[in-house]
């Protein structure tokens, strides 16, 4: 019996330097964005809400505040403040949990580098404009072969005040994260770390591109020609050698509507068979893909 693919996505965290025009750009593209929110750790952020997965797009606000990595602490915000000194984009993949703990311990069986569990709270602001506190643990794992991209997965304690109706519609028509995308010089050689995240069963290499099927939502890892070819303005500005996400899709209910919608605008997309893809000039370093349900 073929055992079931683990941690669906649950975000991605895109960082940008400003957050305020990030979401004028989202929300031109038609999306709903949550008010701004801030970290205890120096980092703030707005949110697309989508079906089970969500967007974070991510800036420092508060350099005093974050704390150094040392030894097995992980320190989200150093990451991210480290990822903008040299560009913007798509910096971390996280993953879904009923008990980031467990993930923890699964992480360090399977050999994975990780961290110790980290835990915190911010203030969340609901549609009707009142507060509430949502909580998350936090249990990270890296690669050294990676280091321009991080993996971890969250726990929410308080799911009832995150996850809003309200903040999951959006204009656009957006349901969920359906594909994130890597760039690395050798994907059949990442296959045993990805099978550390979601298990063996999960990772296939065909034609030296790596796949791997998560519980929502699946990670393709290109090699550079293939790469080039789904993305044709490859290589990103101040992009590394090193493996790194380039973009994601996001399926939609409507792709013709869609088209029409930003052939009315003054957005300029790539038609794609079945998707619609806008550059990392838009996407903040990154590459935005509307595909079909």
């Amino acid at each position: 019996m073929t055992a079931k693919p683990q941690r669906g996505i649950d975000h991605l965290v895109l960082a940008v330097r400003d957050l305020e025009a990030a979401r004028r750009t989202y929300m031109r593209l038609g999306f709903t964005l949550t008010p701004r929110a801030e970290h205890p750790f120096g980092t703030g952020n707005s949110l697309v809400q989508l079906q089970g997965n969500f967007l974070e797009l991510l800036a420092v606000v508060d350099p005093l505040k974050i704390a150094p990595a040392s030894g097995d602490t992980f320190s989200f915000g150093a990451f991210n403040q480290d990822f903008l000194r040299r560009r913007e984009g798509f910096s971390m993949l996280v993953f879904e949990s009923g008990d980031a703990e467990a993930d923890r311990a699964d992480f360090a069986r399977a050999g994975l580098r990780g961290y110790r569990p980290f835990r915190f709270e911010r203030q969340a602001r609901l549609p009707d404009g009142g507060q509430a506190t949502v909580a998350f643990s936090l249990a990270f794992a890296t690669d050294p072969r990676i280091p321009e991209a991080a993996f971890f997965v969250c726990q929410q304690h308080a799911p009832q005040y995150f996850w809003k109706p309200e903040f999951q519609r959006h204009a656009n028509g957006a349901v969920a994260v359906t594909e994130v995308v890597m760039m690395a010089a050798d994907p059949p050689s990442l296959a045993g770390f990805f099978a550390g995240l979601q298990g063996e069963e999960a990772v296939s290499v065909i034609d030296r591109t790596l796949d791997v099927v998560t519980a929502r939502g699946r990670i393709t890892v290109l090699p550079q020609a293939a790469a080039g070819e789904r993305f044709p303005g490859l290589p990103l500005t101040a992009a590394p050698a090193s493996p790194h996400f380039v973009g994601y899709r996001i399926s939609v209910r409507d792709l013709d509507g869609l088209r029409l919608r930003f052939d009315a605008s003054d957005i300029q997309y790539r038609p794609m068979a079945g998707a619609i893809q806008f550059a990392p000039a838009i996407g903040y370093g990154t590459y935005i893909e509307f595909g079909s349900v």
